[in-house]
């Protein structure tokens, strides 16, 4: 039986197509969510859910109060694996969970390492942005996002930054459920308190242990969600 393509698939296809066939160019600005919903026949939050996924592999840039706009040198290569990973299978998503975890414990320890004062204000930034947000799903998980990206980007390795991002990208729809459902914001937020103040002591072991007991305790979240 031939699998049936989830709204978010469906939408995500759409803006590849859109982006590969060359009518949205770099700097281009999309049509707003309702107006993709209502084209697409789907609920906003499909919508909204693509975005921050092609989003986090770089398709995508999300500028508050002004829209979503096409980035300069998206990767076609991500574009369709991230296209291959909205069809995975329950089992493929727990292998890449696994995946996840250990490209984020690696990037804590090297970001313990390298990272910069600059870097460390940009993560306190986002942490309050979570503390501020635990009412507002939406943002909230956009901080708790851009959080990951800073870390990744004081790792100081692209590599690394390129296959945790990628991976992330791949589980973000589980990820994103497993906060919503589980009413997880709190327990987050701590968890993200411990990284940031291992990564301002510049210990690689205790940021190591910070990220490990982050990722232990979300698998067990997205375990459930997966069940």
């Amino acid at each position: 039986m031939a699998a049936v393509a989830t709204p978010v698939a469906t939408v995500t296809r759409h803006l590849l197509d859109e982006l590969m066939s060359g009518r949205w160019r770099p700097g281009d600005r999309l049509p707003p969510e309702r107006t993709l919903a209502t084209q697409l026949g789907v609920g906003r939050s499909a919508i909204r859910e693509a975005g921050a996924a092609l989003e986090i592999l770089g398709v995508l840039e999300v500028r508050p109060g002004s829209g979503t706009y096409v980035r300069d040198g998206a990767s076609g290569l991500l574009q369709e694996t991230l296209s291959w990973g909205l069809h995975l299978s329950v089992e493929r998503t727990g292998d890449l969970i696994e995946v996840r975890e250990a490209l984020e414990i690696q990037a804590a320890r090297a970001a313990a390492g390298r990272v910069t004062d600059e870097q460390l204000d940009r993560l306190q930034g986002h942490l309050a942005a979570m503390a501020a947000n635990l009412a507002d799903y939406p943002a909230f998980v956009r901080a708790d996002m851009l959080f990951h990206e800073q870390l990744d980007e004081a790792a100081g390795n692209a590599t690394l930054r390129d296959l945790v991002r990628s991976v992330r990208a791949l589980i973000r729809v589980w990820v994103e459920r497993a906060l919503d459902q589980g009413g997880h914001a709190d327990t987050t937020l701590r968890e993200h308190g411990a990284i940031l103040a291992a990564l301002q002591a510049r210990d690689p072991d205790l940021a190591e242990a910070a990220m490990r007991s982050h990722m232990v305790s979300a698998r067990q979240r997205l375990s459930e969600t997966l069940e």
